[in-house]
């Protein structure tokens, strides 16, 4: 079920003017540089000891400014071994130039493509800021979705630092997948369509709930 707190999603120059280090108005909406190429990009290797695990990604960039949403799916489908074209996922989920409209587009698109009807959930996070208990749910639903072999894709807004101290800013919106954790789950990893310089990073499970927050996240 749709609500008003799970917006439209997309790409926007400010997201990536903020990466870069740079300021810039949150509603400005335009078009970003697209990548003419899909590199290959392995988020680690499947491992889990110690409270970790991350598993094994097959990277692709989204190539337009729009395609996020189908991006995040493709990426977070790849930990299954499918190889499914982002123009397919756009298509399956009903992307368009204003992006796509929430995670609940996204959701059925993974169960269908993970061949059960109930592999994926929505779960919203309604509050502008999490709370504690949201953020213990994302870490429980993140560890247990991993251990299951499958990538969250959570759909984001606002900026967010990583744990190399590396700024991320999506005022627009934006999708991302979590493949991956450590610490039991307080730090997670992210593959990240946006950028291939900077397709993966990590960042704590307290930063990504507030990403989250006021919108969304498939899990098992």
């Amino acid at each position: 079920m749709r609500t008003d707190l799970i917006r439209k999603t997309v790409l926007t120059a400010a997201g990536f003017a903020a990466t870069a280090g740079g300021v810039a108005a949150p509603a400005i909406a335009a078009q970003a540089t697209p990548t003419t190429h899909t590199p290959t990009a392995s988020v680690q290797t499947d491992r889990k000891a110690g409270g970790e695990r991350q598993l094994d990604v097959r990277y692709e960039a989204q190539p337009n400014f729009y395609f996020c949403g189908p991006a995040a799916a493709r990426n977070a489908l790849s930990v299954q071994g499918k190889a499914i074209s982002v123009d397919a996922m756009a298509k399956e989920m009903g992307t368009t130039e204003d992006g796509t409209d929430s995670i609940n587009d996204i959701t059925p698109v993974l169960n269908r493509e993970t061949g059960k009807a109930d592999a994926y959930r929505s779960v919203e996070i309604k509050s502008g800021k999490a709370d504690g208990g949201q953020t213990d749910k994302l870490r429980a639903d993140v560890v247990r979705t991993v251990d299951d072999g499958r990538a969250v894709v959570a759909n984001i807004a606002g900026t967010a630092t990583d744990t190399d101290g590396t700024v991320h800013s999506f005022e627009g919106g934006h999708y991302i997948s979590v493949v991956g954790y450590r610490d039991s789950g307080g730090i997670v990893r992210i593959a990240d369509s946006a950028n291939p310089d900077q397709a993966s990073y990590e960042v704590t499970v307290d930063s990504l709930a507030d990403w989250i927050a006021t919108r969304g996240y498939a899990t098992s």
